[in-house]
C-alpha cells in the first residue's frame, strides 16, 4: 500500500472514530432534553436526589428542592415548578382549612417509593450510645405531646426491660415547616391514639378532634426545626443528648444514628426496613387515583409489619399550562420511566422500600398522561425490582424474615443496633440477649393484600407467607459509619449512602440518531473502498 493510501485510510479512520464517539455519547443521544424543576417532600429527597444524579449521564437536568410537601404542593398549584412530591394529596382538611387542588392545570398522582417514618434518637448509658431502644405507639404519642418528659419514665422502662435508662429529660424535636412527614405521623396519632393527640391540640390552641396536620402544633414541650435535614442535624449533635425526632429512615441511616423499634399489633417491636415496610403495605388500600388509605396498615396483624409505613407521591402535570410544555414533558416522562424501573433497584440501599408491581404498572400509565410523554413500552419484567415475582405477589414481603423472639413484648430485649448504628447495646442479665435470628416458624395468613387500584387493575392477594430464612430482621446499610460513642460523630468521614451515580439503562430517543448512524455507515464504507478508488484515479491522472 502506498504512502498516499495509508494517509487516506488514517484520515477516514479518524473521522469515523469521531462520529462513533459522538454517536455513543449520552449527551448526543439526549441533547434535546430541556431542564425541569420540582419541589416538595424532604421525606423522599434522598431518593429523588440520587435518581436525578443517575440520569445526568443522559443529558437530563432535573433540579429538586426539598422544601416540604406543603410548599411543593403550593408551588405546583402556582405553576412555579414542573412537578411536586408530597406524602399527602390535595383536598385534605388541615386545622380547619381545606388544601384545595389546582384549578388552572391538570394533575395526577404517581407513587414513587415506599418507606417508613422512623424515630431517630440520641441517648447514652454510661457514655455508650443506646442503639436498641423500643417504644410503643402510646409512649411515642406521649413523648411528642409532652406527657412523658423523662427517659426513666416507667412506661419507657416497660418497653425496654433490658436497659437502665438515664433520668434525662426527653427533648422531642418536630418539623417547624409544613411537612408530609408530620402529616403521616399525626394521621397515625389521630387514628391510633386520638385521645392523647386531641388533648395536646387543645392545649396548643387548636380545636379537637385535631386529625392529621402538616404543621405540628408548637408548644414549649417541643423543639421545632425546618426540614428533615434540620431535625436530623439537631438530634445528632453532642449537646442534643436526650432528643428524639421523626424522620424518614434514610436520614437516620445516613447520619449513622439508631431508630426506635416500634410496637406493632402483634406485640413485636419492628424496625422500618425495606422488608418490614413491604409487609405492612400489603394492607394499604389504593384508590383509583392511586392515593393511599393507611388505616389497615396501622393495624396489620403480621408480626413482621412496621406500623408507620407509607408511599410518597409525585404530582404530575397532565395539561400544558404556564411554563410547562411538551418539551419539558418529554424530560419528565423519561425521568419517571427511569425511577419507576431501574431506580427502584436502589430503594433499599437508600433507606426506602421499592414499589410493588401493581403500582409500577399504574405509575407508568400515569406517565403516559404527561403532555409530550415518550410513551415508552417498558418491559417491567426486566426492571429487576426485588418486589416482583412470576405470580404477581410481593417477593420482598413474602420472603421477609420473622422477628426475633427477643423483639416480642415482654421480659426479653434484643441487643443488636438499628438504623445507621448497628453496634450492639448490652442488655441486662436474664433478659434474653438477642442475636437477631429469625424464629424459623411461619408467620402466614395474617391478612391479604388490599392493594386494589383502578388504573393498576390488580386485586390480587399476597398473604404474608413463611420466610424460611434466618438472620436479623433488620436489613443493615450497605456501608456503615463508625460512631464515636461519646460524641455521636462519624469517625473517618464514611461516605454517605447513595452518593455516587450508578450507570443505568433507559430508552432514549433523539432526532440525530438516524443521521449519525447513516454518516457512520458512509464513513465506514469510505474507509474500506475509498483509498483504492482514489489511488486509481490519481494514477490515471499521472499517466503511464
Amino acid at each position: 500500500m502506498s504512502t498516499r493510501d495509508r494517509r487516506w485510510r488514517m484520515l477516514l479512520a479518524t473521522l469515523l472514530a469521531a462520529v462513533l464517539t459522538a454517536w455513543a455519547s449520552p449527551a448526543a443521544m439526549a441533547q434535546n432534553y430541556v431542564p425541569i424543576s420540582g419541589a416538595g417532600s424532604t421525606w423522599s429527597f434522598n431518593a429523588l436526589d440520587q435518581w436525578r444524579k443517575n440520569v445526568l449521564q443522559y443529558g437530563m437536568r432535573i433540579s429538586y428542592s426539598g422544601t416540604g410537601s406543603t410548599d411543593g404542593r403550593n408551588q405546583f398549584k402556582a405553576g412555579q415548578v414542573d412537578f411536586a412530591v408530597s406524602e399527602i394529596p390535595y383536598g385534605l382538611m388541615d386545622n380547619g382549612v381545606r388544601d384545595s387542588p389546582p384549578t388552572n392545570r391538570g394533575f395526577a398522582y404517581m407513587p414513587i417509593v415506599a418507606g417508613g417514618t422512623s424515630f431517630m434518637y440520641n441517648l447514652t448509658i454510661g457514655g455508650k450510645r443506646v442503639t436498641n431502644l423500643r417504644l410503643s405507639g402510646e409512649v411515642l404519642a406521649k413523648i411528642f405531646t409532652g406527657a412523658i418528659t423523662n427517659w426513666a419514665d416507667p412506661a419507657i422502662k416497660a418497653d425496654n426491660p433490658g436497659l437502665q435508662l438515664p433520668a434525662r429529660k426527653v427533648v422531642p424535636v418536630v418539623r417547624s415547616d409544613g411537612s408530609g412527614t408530620t402529616a403521616q405521623l399525626t394521621m397515625w396519632f389521630a387514628a391510633q391514639h386520638g385521645g392523647i393527640w386531641d388533648a395536646y391540640c387543645r392545649k396548643a390552641g387548636r380545636s379537637a378532634p385535631c386529625g392529621s396536620t402538616s404543621d405540628f402544633p408548637i408548644t414549649p414541650a417541643v423543639v421545632g426545626q425546618s426540614g428533615s435535614l434540620g431535625v436530623t442535624s439537631y438530634v445528632r449533635q453532642q449537646q442534643s443528648e436526650g432528643s428524639i425526632t421523626y424522620v424518614e429512615y434514610s436520614y437516620a441511616r445516613n447520619a449513622g444514628f439508631p431508630v426506635a423499634k416500634v410496637l406493632n399489633q402483634s406485640n413485636y417491636y419492628i424496625e422500618p426496613t425495606a422488608q418490614s415496610v413491604a409487609v405492612a403495605l400489603l394492607q394499604a388500600r389504593i384508590a383509583p387515583d392511586l392515593t393511599q388509605d393507611l388505616r389497615s396498615v396501622y393495624t396489620s396483624r403480621d408480626r413482621r409489619a412496621y406500623p408507620l409505613s407509607s408511599y410518597s407521591y409525585m404530582i404530575l402535570p397532565t395539561t400544558e399550562s404556564g411554563k410547562f410544555n411538551r418539551d419539558k414533558g418529554r424530560t419528565l416522562s423519561d425521568f419517571a420511566y427511569y425511577f419507576l424501573c431501574e431506580g427502584q433497584q436502589q430503594a433499599d440501599r437508600l433507606g426506602y422500600s421499592p414499589l410493588p408491581i401493581n403500582l409500577v404498572t399504574a405509575g407508568m400509565q400515569q406517565v403516559a398522561r404527561i403532555p409530550g410523554s415518550t410513551r415508552q413500552r417498558v418491559d417491567i419484567s426486566k426492571c429487576n425490582n426485588p418486589t416482583f415475582s412470576r405470580d404477581g405477589s410481593n417477593t420482598l414481603a413474602r420472603t421477609a424474615p420473622n422477628p426475633s423472639e427477643c423483639d416480642r413484648k415482654g421480659a426479653t430485649q434484643c441487643a443488636q443496633g438499628t438504623g445507621g448504628a448497628r453496634q450492639e447495646t448490652p442488655v441486662g442479665t436474664g433478659t434474653g440477649r438477642g442475636t437477631g435470628t429469625g424464629t424459623g416458624t411461619a408467620s402466614r395468613g395474617q391478612g391479604t393484600a388490599n392493594q386494589t387500584g383502578g388504573p393498576a387493575g390488580n386485586t390480587g392477594t399476597d398473604p404474608a407467607a413463611q420466610s424460611g430464612q434466618t438472620g436479623d430482621s433488620a436489613t443493615g446499610p450497605q456501608s456503615q459509619a463508625a460512631i464515636d460513642p461519646e460524641t455521636g460523630e462519624v469517625i473517618g468521614g464514611t461516605e454517605v449512602l447513595g452518593a455516587s451515580a450508578i450507570p443505568v439503562s433507559v430508552q432514549l430517543r433523539d432526532n440525530n440518531f438516524v443521521l449519525l448512524s447513516v454518516l457512520a455507515v458512509v464513513l465506514l464504507t469510505g474507509l474500506i473502498i475509498g483509498p483504492p478508488l482514489i489511488a486509481r484515479a490519481l494514477r490515471r491522472k499521472e499517466g503511464p
